[in-house]
């Protein structure tokens, strides 16, 4: 049989349409020939979320987001294609998560414990993760915050870095510059003078060693000359101090009574210091005696009388 060529440019054109259309049914996410198990989930939005989307375990795709519909009550049902070769189990969630900075969206399956699997056409509990960018959006506020501030700073930085500020900024570094130089000069001379006397460092580091020396026994002897102290200061408390006061002022008063007696007039002392006769008649025994004792040294034979021959007598 032959077939005519508007026959065959007529097959061709069904063949072209139909697989177009089957190119353009899994596009979006329908797939006619997939055996694969279809999935519902009710969102509040769907904001960032397209047909075609993947469907992740983990950071796996296990499926895609086949069909989206928007419901009266303003929700959107949202068709998962999920490979018949996993198992989801029913109480699994069906997050809906920001994938980018962008704003793009993947929907998130976090797999339930349950030990009882999902079926074709059921429909699983579904959330809405708030996107990246809202997440940030404290972040990028303070980050404007710290940006103004940055820029305010810079602006009065370049206020003060003016030609005039600049130059007395230099001044100022070749002033210090001066300064380090001299103070390095200054250095340099200690140094040298340091070196030159430390001989004489020296000895007087030994002269205070020495001193030290004896300032340790020094302070030996004033420890022994305290403890002496302390002995005689112990041995001066426990004695009879108050007895002997008494019997010092007792000595004393005696000594007043008897002076008391000889300002009196009572006693023989008494006389002596305040009569005048008896210290006349005792300064003219005192002459008598006297005279006598020349007459005896002028006359010794008148007194004494003796001769070793027998010789004549005096008289």
């Amino acid at each position: 049989m032959k077939i005519n060529n508007e026959t065959k440019v007529g097959i061709l054109t069904v063949l072209a349409i139909a697989i177009l259309l089957l190119g353009y049914s899994y596009l979006k996410g329908s797939d006619v020939f997939s055996g694969d198990n279809r999935f519902y989930a009710v969102y509040r939005s769907v904001e960032g979320l397209t047909v075609s989307k993947p469907v992740l375990v983990n950071g796996f795709p296990i499926g895609k987001v086949s069909k989206m519909q928007l419901r009266p009550d303003g929700r959107t049902i949202v068709q998962f294609k999920i490979d018949h070769q996993y198992n989801v189990p029913v109480n699994t969630l069906a997050k809906l998560e920001s994938t980018d900075l962008l704003g793009g969206k993947a929907i998130i399956f976090e797999l339930g414990t349950s030990k009882e699997y999902a079926e074709d056409q059921d429909t699983l509990r579904a959330d809405v993760q708030g996107s990246l960018a809202e997440s940030l959006q404290p972040i990028q506020r303070k980050a404007e915050l710290l940006f103004a501030k940055l820029d305010s700073t810079l602006s009065s930085v370049n206020k003060i870095l003016n030609p005039d500020f600049q130059k007395n900024v230099d001044r100022s570094f070749l002033s210090i510059a001066n300064s380090l130089q001299t103070l390095e000069g200054t250095t340099k001379k200690i140094d040298n003078l340091v070196g030159g006397q430390s001989k004489h460092i020296g000895n007087i580091m030994n002269n205070a060693e020495v001193v030290s020396s004896n300032l340790k026994v020094t302070t030996a002897h004033l420890q022994t000359v305290s403890t002496n102290f302390e002995t005689f200061s112990t041995d001066l408390a426990n004695g009879n101090v108050k007895q002997t006061l008494d019997n010092a002022n007792k000595t004393v008063a005696d000594l007043q009574a008897t002076v008391a007696k000889i300002n009196n007039g009572t006693g023989s002392l008494s006389l002596l210091l305040n009569d005048d006769k008896m210290y006349n008649n005792l300064n003219a025994a005192s002459g008598n005696l006297n005279n006598l004792f020349i007459d005896i040294k002028a006359h010794p034979s008148r007194y004494v009388s003796f001769s070793v021959f027998g010789g004549k007598k005096d008289k």
